[in-house]
């Protein structure tokens, strides 16, 4: 059954590149594994999956302890500064960073390994009160401001769209966050990089591929419904 999730995935990233006219290699999956337990992860790696999604700090560490060490873990969710320390030295990339507090504890932490964390700004741009992120309108001055940090890699954008029933309904915003990486990228502001943007789940991703994402974030599509206890 996974693979066979995986496959449908496949072909919807596919068709959607397509219709986007865009080329396959340019849009990175990640299988967002939270609460999933290792052996379905195992499965999925050996369909040659290497990008993986964590909602939860502790259960990236331990994945990542008990997986292979090809794999790149991705900090998808919110992250609390008491835990920036044990997620820097695991996670390929953190797409969460929300506040400058959190930019200022991901520095502190990486100047003590003396090493270099590479980020993603996390932007509400639909505005939800119930979501994280930096507001669309304060991008700018934000990554202005944590672009001297020598330890953080800023390497672009993230969103998280509303919860719909129609994915169309989520166009805007990505459309909308597109943009604004695009006229970051023209500003060029120094250590400020915007390679990825960061968009789309198993119900809209289709869409977010369309408007310009490059990382999906596909968590239900591959692995099925999840069991929160």
């Amino acid at each position: 059954m996974l693979i066979e999730n995986l496959g449908q995935v496949e072909k919807r990233i596919e068709e959607a590149c397509k219709k986007g006219k865009r080329k396959r290699e340019e849009v990175t999956l990640i299988a967002v594994s939270k609460t999933k337990p290792v052996s379905m992860i195992e499965t999925i790696y050996q369909a040659g999956v290497r990008e993986f999604g964590e909602n939860k700090v502790q259960e990236l560490c331990e994945k990542y302890e008990l997986m292979e060490k090809d794999i790149h873990w991705h900090m998808i969710g919110h992250l609390q500064r008491n835990k920036v320390r044990q997620v820097i030295e695991k996670a390929y990339l953190i797409h969460s960073v929300d506040s400058l507090r959190l930019a200022q504890q991901i520095e502190q932490e990486a100047a003590k390994l003396e090493k270099t964390v590479s980020i993603l700004v996390e932007v509400n741009v639909a505005k939800e009160a119930s979501k994280f992120g930096i507001m669309l309108e304060e991008t700018e001055n934000f990554l202005k401001e944590i672009s001297a940090f020598k330890h953080i890699s800023v390497q672009g954008l993230m969103t998280t769209a509303p919860f719909v029933e129609n994915p169309e309904e989520n166009r805007i915003y990505f459309r909308k966050l597109y943009q604004l990486s695009v006229d970051m990228k023209r500003k060029n502001i120094d250590n400020i990089n915007m390679q990825f943007l960061s968009m789309g789940m198993t119900n809209d991703f289709e869409v977010a591929i369309e408007e310009g994402a490059n990382i999906v974030r596909i968590g239900t599509g591959i692995f099925g419904e999840r069991n929160y206890l």
